[in-house]
């Protein structure tokens, strides 16, 4: 059965991806298991004689492809279905999902193919990652925890995009210290789609302030522009409290990984500068490295927050400093929570 785009993920039976592996990798529905007509090789195959003999021709080595795979694709998909039902796309809705979605419906299989496939996925995506919604944005120094705040947040209630968690990198030339590989661009986009499609956005929608990298993926325009218009939250955490953060946050990571990230901004610090702190960082005085490089950071965010829209800005203050970093985060996120806003 073909299914439009609007009726076709409100469902909680299994979604089959049928594009190749690499297709897949580069970016696919989130959730989606992958399960490909053709390996990448098959599919260049394919595609080189429909463009230098032609279809016909494409066609039939297409089936000469997959013949010998049919059994497999009807046992995993009877292995995946639930209660005997399955979804699937391809990138257009065309011959490969439609061929593979007969095939499982002659296996007795009740199957879903997405009209317009990936395609139409992306198309409503980004229209309506378009549709305003009432964010507000947290900004903060380097080591403010803007991050655990977020995460706090959310275990109290509030709707969170967590941009760096999703990126897996926090932001800066350290950011992919012990980190996961970052996704690709084109599924970074999907996963902020599909958080943000299940959120209300008659309700505030947290985040914090980003600029248009978070390493090597891009937060997607149509949120960026958003995010420039909403409120910024300043957080100002004690220094001591900061460089004790980011001590426990990297002090555990390889010295090298540390220094390689040093040099990355080396031309940014200086030479005598960079050279001063891998030698701090040899002798294992953390709090000096950091201290050190939070001078830089802070200069470069206060040059940003110049050129930042004022009326955006509000800065958001403890009545009484903290005494421990856990104590900065819960009274932070408690504050943020109650903080005057008539979205909520």
């Amino acid at each position: 059965m073909i299914t439009e785009i609007d009726l076709f993920g409100e469902s909680d039976i299994p979604l089959l991806d049928v594009r190749s592996p690499g297709e897949y990798t580069n970016g696919h529905i989130p959730g989606a298991i992958s399960l490909p007509l053709f390996s990448d090789e098959e599919r260049k195959q394919v595609g080189t004689t429909y463009k230098q003999v032609g279809p016909k021709e494409a066609f039939q080595q297409g089936l000469d492809l997959v013949g010998p795979k049919m059994s497999h694709f009807v046992q995993m998909g009877e292995k995946l279905s639930r209660n005997g039902q399955i979804k699937l796309y391809c990138w257009r809705g065309g011959k490969r999902s439609q061929s593979i979605g007969w095939l499982l419906q002659q296996a007795g299989l009740k199957v879903m193919v997405l009209k317009g496939g990936y395609r139409s996925y992306r198309q409503k995506a980004i229209k309506k990652l378009s549709e305003p919604a009432k964010l507000m944005v947290i900004g903060g120094h380097t080591g403010c925890g803007k991050t655990e705040i977020l995460k706090r947040l959310e275990q109290m209630g509030e709707q969170v995009i967590d941009l760096e968690g999703m990126a897996n990198h926090r932001g800066s030339a350290f950011g992919g210290i012990g980190l996961a590989k970052q996704p690709s661009n084109e599924q970074f986009f999907n996963e902020i789609w599909e958080l943000w499609s299940q959120m209300d956005h008659s309700r505030t929608i947290w985040v914090e302030n980003e600029s248009l990298c978070i390493g090597r993926v891009v937060v997607p325009e149509p949120l960026l522009a958003q995010m420039k218009q909403a409120p910024l939250l300043l957080l100002n955490a004690p220094m001591e409290l900061r460089i004790q953060y980011l001590i426990e946050l990297y002090g555990s990571q390889p010295k090298k990984d540390i220094a390689a990230s040093i040099k990355k901004i080396s031309k940014k610090l200086g030479l005598h500068d960079t050279q001063l702190i891998l030698e701090q960082l040899a002798q294992g005085d953390l709090k000096a490295v950091v201290n050190r490089l939070l001078k830089y950071y802070d200069k470069g965010y206060q040059y940003g927050l110049n050129r930042t829209d004022k009326t955006r800005l509000q800065k958001v203050e403890l009545s009484q400093p903290p005494h421990t970093w856990d104590e900065w985060v819960e009274n932070m996120s408690i504050l943020l929570k109650a903080h005057p806003n008539p979205s909520n």
